[in-house]
């Protein structure tokens, strides 16, 4: 199992992490498949979507992988009027990742992030290490400090 530049990023900062290894699937790259396959609740798996603000450009939205992102909850966090996730094509040339493989962690460009404040009711996480196939295990306090993240609200209520 090779070191990503997320892995890296937190040995460089000292914080603990796990890397899990996972079977990749290129027709479901699924939040909840990954959760699956790492036998873990889709709310304990998060992951990264690269959003664009009218005001503040691109940044980075981090949201449990059975929730759906509320954009107009992102755009007041983020002082934005609107926000918009990103078309897929643009992804790789804004991030350096792949769909399936996007961290906070080691992007192209340190881009804000924003974190679901659900990821505080877990004493232990996972994340992209920015690899499909392999997933970051950490407390999310040491996510929160290595990526910088601002937490906030930012999933869809479901109604029951």
């Amino acid at each position: 199992m090779s070191k990503t530049n997320a892995a890296r990023i937190l040995d460089r900062l000292k914080l603990p992490y796990q890397l899990l290894e996972y079977e990749v699937d290129p027709d479901d790259l699924a939040a909840e498949s990954t959760a699956e396959k790492l036998g873990l609740p889709p709310e304990q798996v998060f992951k990264t979507l690269v959003v664009k603000g009218d005001r503040t450009g691109v940044c980075l939205a981090v949201i449990p992988g059975s929730a759906q992102l509320d954009l107009k909850a992102l755009a007041v966090l983020a002082g934005n009027r609107k926000t918009d996730t990103v078309p897929l094509k643009d992804v790789q040339p804004l991030t350096g990742y792949i769909r399936g493989g996007v961290t906070a962690l080691g992007t192209k460009k340190a881009y804000p992030v924003y974190v679901d404040e659900s990821i505080c009711t877990f004493e232990t996480v996972a994340v992209s290490a920015g690899k499909r196939g392999l997933m970051l295990w950490l407390a999310p306090n040491d996510y929160l400090t290595a990526t910088e993240g601002t937490l906030g609200a930012l999933v869809k209520k479901t109604t029951p």
